[in-house]
């Protein structure tokens, strides 16, 4: 007998076959059960330290699984989809995982049957396609300017997080503050709504919730930086600049070689001269205000405040293009080329104030921004994170409907809708794939299912009712009642999702499944003791 042929690494650890589909589904599994608990109005939080012993304490998907470490390559992938649905769309990231996992499971029974994969992924992209096409005929419109439906969307969006108690501040802080950063694109006709850059969210701990409010102009953490400079100006000329008022220092190391005692009060005197130009020239537009990204010399500082000029040095790149906008000036790059028209005057107040040890500049009363800041307060850092994490949510569901303005009913009911339909569509379908094809139905029943489960109600008795009543026509918007865990129609309680963010989860849920059914071999290297590394990289297989 030959010798064994070793064509893998000593230490890498290869899994195949079955072994893997079904390892697969069951890491699929354990992440949607980490957060099971976290979908619906009565979700829990759950608290997660980090390494270095902060604190997270959340219902929101994506940041619980952004928080947890996990060696399964599957379940990386799951947490992944979290961040993606995050990133897209801003809300449905629990759902989108309870989902994705449920798939996984009902894809379990099939493998079991020795079921080929590739049988399985056709019917799963089958039903995708016609998920979407139902969800399209289920969705109705609305008027996106109408403030009263805006803040119906935006409360359903909310009355799962924690910030649902001060829900109609909420509402209304997000819909004033995505309403100001939109921006009509006149040449192209599309609608910017950039939040992320132009509404920024500023936490100041102290005093309580219902003292948070969304500014009409910027607030930033700095102070003047001569003690002298005036701290309220009404109606302020503002200037925005990213240079340095202060005297050019060479980008290596300069050698100077001074012959007479008097070269060296030359230098200071030429160092003075041009600090004096560069602040005469800014001197001359009569600012009463100016921001600049660099430093200020003491000198510039002196000669600004004898001119009753207010300066403010070191501001970020996004906070200068923030003010920018809220104020209608725009960034200069060198003193020298200031025009009259660069000059903000938009902007109706400006004043610094003070919270607990720390000054802030606030420039209010802005005639039309289109840049804002949310100043949110609270008792403490945890709260507060937690706000912003609700606010950013409702601020991006403001967003979506405002771009894509399509609703359907919440509350589990385009689940149960689409599940119905998708159920009388299998009757018709011949072969094995029909079966993979009613279990992606019944497996869109888990978001109603835990909404119940999540309310302590009986599951059974109540999934059955709200079953029986899709069944009989004209009862596509009923759902389950998130408080009491009863089924009610989502039309009386006004709780509506946008397309957008429905789409989302489907697709990204159904596309997971898809892509970690397909695999079928993992080889992971493990590390020598030497600190080298074996080749790590999972192969799917062809369709």
């Amino acid at each position: 007998m030959s010798a064994p042929v070793l064509v893998l690494n000593q230490n890498s650890k290869r899994e195949s076959g079955r072994k893997v589909q079904l390892g697969n589904v069951a890491a699929a599994k354990t992440i949607a059960d980490v957060i099971r608990t976290c979908l619906g109005p009565r979700s829990m939080l759950k608290m997660l330290m980090d390494p270095m012993g902060g604190i997270v304490m959340t219902n929101d998907g994506n940041a619980i699984l952004r928080e947890i470490t996990v060696q399964h390559p599957a379940a990386k992938s799951m947490i992944e989809i979290s961040r993606t649905q995050d990133e897209e769309v801003g809300d449905g990231t629990t759902s989108v995982i309870i989902l994705a996992g449920e798939m996984m499971t009902a894809a379990e029974q099939f493998l079991e049957q020795k079921m080929h994969p590739t049988v399985i992924i056709a019917a799963y992209r089958k039903a995708l396609d016609d998920m979407q096409e139902i969800l399209a005929e289920l969705s109705v419109s609305i008027d996106p300017t109408e403030k009263s439906e805006m803040r119906k969307i935006v409360k359903s969006a909310i009355g799962t997080k924690f910030i649902n108690k001060w829900a109609d501040l909420a509402c209304d802080m997000a819909i004033k503050s995505v309403s100001t950063v939109v921006l009509d694109n006149q040449s192209t006709g599309r609608r910017e709504i950039d939040i992320k850059r132009y509404a920024k969210v500023e936490k100041v701990p102290g005093g309580i919730l219902e003292d948070s409010e969304v500014l009409d102009g910027v607030m930033v953490n700095k102070d003047v930086t001569h003690p002298a400079m005036r701290r309220k100006i009404e109606n302020p000329r503002i200037l925005l600049l990213d240079c340095s008022l202060e005297y050019q220092k060479g980008e290596s190391q300069t050698d100077m070689e001074l012959s007479n005692e008097t070269d060296f009060e030359k230098i200071l005197q030429m160092e003075e001269e041009y600090i004096k130009r560069v602040t005469s020239e800014i001197i001359a537009h009569k600012p009463d205000l100016v921001f600049t990204e660099k430093g200020i010399s003491d000198l510039a500082q002196y000669f600004l405040s004898k001119a009753n000029i207010t300066a403010i040095r070191r501001l970020r790149k996004s906070d200068n293009n923030r003010i920018a906008r809220a104020c209608g000036g725009t960034v200069c790059s060198r003193p020298e080329e200031i025009r009259e028209e660069d000059i903000g005057t938009g902007a109706g107040l400006f004043e610094v104030r003070k919270f607990g040890e720390e000054y802030f500049t606030f420039i209010t009363k802005c005639k039309d921004p289109k840049a804002c800041t949310i100043l949110l307060r609270g008792a403490s850092k945890d709260i507060l994170m937690e706000v912003e994490r609700n606010l950013q949510d409702a601020m991006q569901v403001t967003r979506n409907v405002m771009i894509n303005p399509q609703l359907l009913p919440g509350g589990g009911a385009v689940e149960m809708a689409v599940a119905q339909i998708m159920k009388e569509k299998s009757k018709s379908m011949t072969g094995v794939e029909q079966w993979p094809y009613r279990a992606v139905a019944d497996a869109l029943e888990i978001i109603p299912r835990t909404l119940i489960q999540n309310c302590g109600a009986s599951t059974i008795r109540t999934i059955t009712a709200l079953r029986a009543k899709h069944a009989a026509d004209g009862n596509q918007t009923w759902g389950v009642n998130g408080e009491t865990g009863q089924i009610a129609d989502m039309k009386d309680l006004d709780v509506w999702e946008p397309v957008a963010v429905k789409l989302q989860t489907y697709k990204t849920a159904m596309e997971t499944a898809m892509l970690l059914l397909r695999i079928d071999d993992i080889v992971s290297g493990t590390k020598k003791a030497e600190g080298g590394e074996g080749t790590g990289n999972a192969a799917p297989t062809g369709q």
